[in-house]
């Protein structure tokens, strides 16, 4: 187990910011509404999907850039991460 590449890190950051501020805008619209917790994971699959899809589109679209694995990876973690830290803060047991 190696070193983790600093652009696995920013991957990281900002999808996990993407999925928060996905999470804090379906909080802000639905306070009360008690699928919000679904809403949330959907939010952070939806980020997930984002990530995946865009590595497709460099892979086919974009010249002289390349589909990640690591990418999708940092990005589905920083996705889960800023879910899950939506779902602690916001949603109450």
């Amino acid at each position: 187990m190696g070193k983790i590449a600093l652009d696995k890190w920013i991957h990281v950051f900002l999808f996990g910011v993407m999925a928060f501020l996905a999470c804090w805008a379906i909080f802000k619209i639905n306070k009360k509404n008690t699928r919000q917790r679904s809403y949330f994971i959907i939010a952070g699959l939806l980020c997930i999907a984002y990530g995946v899809i865009m590595e497709y589109v460099q892979k086919y679209y974009v010249p002289n850039r390349s589909f990640d694995a690591g990418d999708i990876i940092a990005d589905a973690v920083g996705s889960v991460l800023g879910t899950v830290y939506s779902i602690r803060k916001y949603i109450k047991k």
